[in-house]
């Protein structure tokens, strides 16, 4: 690949799209007919995956992307990235938006073009640890 590195590129979309929380910056980086597959649903094209991000975004606030570890296979065709994010619950999976701090852990699987471009992202999260945490009694979490 004559481009940055595979990793580089995935780094970038964390810092440029989540971090910045700035939906339309995916268009730097996804194809037009780029697909999320997460929790179970396929959202496909850009448009509908930037339409996704808007609405996690809703859900999380004050949301903050940590990469705990990045890496490529050998041709840059896929990368792995380990990572937690940090906000505060505004209604993620369905809870009542309290405010409270909250912290999950996922995966993420991407499929890049030779040109950099991402094509595919297959992402697991810890949604029903979190989920847990945010519906215990306040006693079961004393």
């Amino acid at each position: 690949m004559a481009h940055a590195s595979s990793v580089e590129i995935v780094e970038a979309f964390w810092t440029h799209v989540w971090n910045a929380h700035d939906p339309e910056k995916a268009d730097d980086f996804v194809v037009e007919d780029f697909v999320i597959t997460t929790g179970g649903e396929r959202i496909e094209g850009r448009d509908d995956f930037k339409n996704w991000i808007r609405g996690f975004l809703d859900q999380v606030g004050d949301l903050r992307l940590e990469v705990i570890e990045t890496f490529q296979n050998q041709d840059g065709s896929r990368v792995a990235s380990r990572w937690r994010v940090h906000g505060r619950n505004n209604g993620v999976l369905g809870t009542e938006a309290d405010g409270r701090p909250v912290s999950f852990t996922g995966t993420a699987i991407w499929a890049v073009r030779e040109d950099g471009k991402l094509l595919h992202n297959w992402v697991e999260r810890s949604g029903w640890e979190l989920y847990q945490r945010l519906t215990a009694s306040p006693a079961a979490t004393d």
